[in-house]
């Protein structure tokens, strides 16, 4: 599977982008599809999931303004990023989970893509 995110960019404080990660190579639909962001001197993070079925989950510091959906027919990923804060400035990287253990681990995530870069300003 390879994985391409794009869409990342500047943006002010309060505002919004929308990221896309397209996959192919493999047919995703039977996988989940998360992000995942890394902070310039911390460690890669959890930010959602979306599944093949029901709700998308999400870490607790991104709730109630970013929102994960995909198309499986066309094998795009998305997350729709509203009510930016610096803190949210990062690259953001898309992954595919194949295999079991926790949602959290990158460990569970065998295919990545190469990250875009989201930054927001103050």
């Amino acid at each position: 599977v390879q994985l391409q995110a794009f869409g990342g960019g500047l943006v002010q404080a309060g505002g919004s982008l929308r990221l896309s990660c397209a996959a192919s190579g493999r047919a995703v639909s039977r996988y989940g599809m998360g992000w995942f962001r890394q902070a310039p001197g911390k460690e890669r993070e959890f930010v959602g999931i979306a599944w093949t079925s029901g709700s998308p989950y999400y870490a607790d510091s991104v709730k109630g303004r970013f929102t994960i959906s995909r198309d499986n027919a066309k094998s795009t990923l998305y997350l729709q990023m509203d009510n930016l804060k610096p803190e949210d400035t990062a690259l953001y990287y898309c992954a595919v989970k194949t295999g079991v253990g926790s949602t959290w681990a990158r460990t569970t995530y065998d295919y990545w893509g190469q990250g875009t870069l989201v930054t927001v300003s103050s």
